[in-house]
């Protein structure tokens, strides 16, 4: 924006203004943080995110510190999506963008009960992460730990209906 003075001598002074920024664009989260969330959403949680944009030194729109929920709302805006939910029921397949099983899943896939995922996570058996103290376990497993922990599926055998054993008039 141009400025002009013209002073009671008759002099004229001109001068040019930055615009000033309309609240909008004060509080627009900087382009290049929304580019590294659009990079990292499909192999990494949103609060991994918000740890590395902090690492940066990157502010989120408003001012501060990046949060999970300051990410997750980035992400909602710019239409960008994750790969590696923090809930079960947000990723269908039960395997996360980082590789990461559900803890459901991984039973699913050794043939044994969740519990059981639970102690060897426990144990160190498997590499199993939580975000939060009774949250969600998320599984990092191998095709060869598959192979190597995987129980054989019990099969539940049933008599044929060949009609031994039926009840003819009320005894056998």
């Amino acid at each position: 924006m141009k400025v002009a003075i013209r002073w009671q001598t008759g002099a004229l002074t001109t001068f040019g203004l930055p615009r000033l920024k309309k609240t909008w664009e004060e509080r627009q989260t900087d382009p290049r943080a929304v580019a590294l969330i659009r990079r990292l959403a499909p192999d990494h949680t949103d609060q991994e995110i918000a740890t590395h944009l902090n690492e940066k030194g990157l502010n989120a729109g408003r001012g501060g510190a990046f949060t999970r929920s300051k990410v997750e709302f980035i992400r909602w805006a710019y239409h960008i999506a994750t790969g590696c939910p923090e809930q079960p029921g947000a990723c269908p397949s039960g395997q996360r963008g980082d590789g990461r099983y559900s803890a459901q899943k991984a039973a699913e896939l050794l043939n044994v009960h969740v519990s059981t995922i639970s102690e060897w996570c426990k144990r160190g058996r498997l590499d199993g992460i939580s975000t939060a103290p009774m949250g969600p376990r998320w599984i990092k497993m191998t095709p060869e730990m598959i192979a190597e922990l995987r129980k054989p599926v019990r099969r539940h055998w049933s008599r044929p209906a060949c009609g031994l054993g039926r009840r003819v008039g009320g005894r056998l």
